[in-house]
């Protein structure tokens, strides 16, 4: 494995990529194999095999993953919820305890406020954007705080800073899941935070067509996490391997033009009289606006918004849209949107989704590449139709 310049456009294509390239073949071959011929390796985690995440699919991830964020290791693993399970059962254990940032994404809120007790692991929830607080709730068993770059689906961004400076201090492990503003926006490893997560489903993959995951950070912390994963089977399969490895080719591209356009469309959409609330860290008027702009390289495709007239007034808009597709993921190339309380923080409690100030009517827009001005014109007419 090679990799043939220093910038990250370059290293998008040409990291990870065999050489000499296989049979001259220009695109990596799928190693549809669940098995591979012992070569006399010593311990069982060494093993080539599908489900250890080492074959040649993964092992060109891997290399390609850890060079975009500049980072000493990564795994890909079967889904964005197994790269989180996985590292906080690597890094946590019975009687430790969690620092977890109050917003989060509804699939690891349940499996942190849900799951982990049965493991024996507490948590305690922090505010992002007051470190002067988080002491008050460190317990000498604290061995982790796990934040999100740009928080689901609010567009908060916490004291990163703050956040890795804290661990440093108290000698517990920084998780942040960064799907949100993905390698071109931010690296985590270069603000010094141990791991970083990913949905690859999402803007790595950018085509809507596999689920998958990532971590990438220390190398030691990744070989915990592999272990623990590779005894839970969320492996990621070879196939899945190959289309994340071509569409993170294109990541460079796509996200640059979905933060370009995302920012037109929450622009247009702020100075909308139909439109209460706005939320998106590349606006002046976001709280974290100064902050993403010296934490950030752009400020991600992600938008979410509140109408003045609330659900009912938000159900109508999403039918009379006609270019986004009503979806409840994001990252892709086409554009997506969706209520949250009705998607992905469905299975949270009304009244704890309610107090982190994610209503009923809240809308998350993930934008796509169509042309800007389409997107804008047809959130006009369907405002125009409240």
């Amino acid at each position: 494995m090679s990799t043939i310049g220093k910038r990250l456009d370059t290293k998008l294509i040409h990291t990870g990529e065999p050489d000499p390239l296989i049979q001259g073949a220009v695109s990596l071959p799928i190693f549809q194999s669940s098995t591979y011929e012992y070569t006399g390796k010593a311990g069982y985690h060494d093993l080539r095999y599908i489900r250890l995440n080492n074959t040649p699919n993964h092992v060109a991830l891997h290399e390609k993953l850890a060079a975009l964020e500049g980072a000493e290791d990564a795994l890909v693993t079967g889904s964005g919820m197994a790269a989180i399970s996985a590292t906080l059962l690597s890094i946590l254990s019975s009687g430790g305890h969690l620092l977890v940032q109050e917003c989060l994404y509804g699939g690891t809120h349940d499996f942190i406020t849900n799951d982990l007790v049965h493991f024996g692991i507490s948590f305690d929830f922090i505010d992002g954007d007051a470190p002067e607080a988080w002491n008050r709730k460190l317990r000498p068993s604290t061995r982790a705080i796990y934040v999100e770059t740009m928080t689901n689906p609010l567009l908060q961004v916490a004291d990163l800073k703050a956040v890795v400076r804290f661990a440093r201090n108290h000698g517990i492990v920084s998780v942040i899941d960064n799907t949100f503003a993905s390698p071109i926006n931010f690296r985590p490893a270069e603000l010094g935070f141990d791991l970083s997560l990913h949905s690859c489903t999402k803007y790595l993959n950018g085509h809507s067509d596999i689920v998958a995951g990532a971590v990438i950070g220390r190398a030691q912390l990744i070989d915990e996490i592999r272990r623990t994963l590779n005894h839970l089977g969320g492996s990621l399969d070879p196939h899945a391997c190959f289309l994340l490895h071509r569409g993170i080719k294109t990541l460079g591209v796509r996200v640059r033009y979905q933060n370009q356009s995302a920012l037109k469309i929450a622009q247009f959409l702020e100075g909308h009289p139909e439109v209460g609330k706005v939320n998106y860290p590349g606006l002046e008027s976001h709280p974290g606006h100064q902050r993403a702009c010296e934490l950030f390289d752009g400020f991600s495709g992600m938008v979410s918004f509140e109408l003045k007239k609330g659900i009912k007034a938000a159900e109508q808009f999403l039918e009379h849209i006609t270019i986004p597709i009503v979806a409840p993921s994001l990252g892709g190339v086409e554009t997506l949107i969706t209520r949250p309380a009705a998607t992905s923080h469905s299975g949270m409690l009304r009244e704890d989704r309610l107090a982190l100030g994610i209503n009923d009517g809240l809308i998350r827009l993930s934008v796509g590449i169509e042309a800007t001005e389409d997107l804008i014109d047809d959130f006009e007419q369907a405002l125009h139709a409240l």
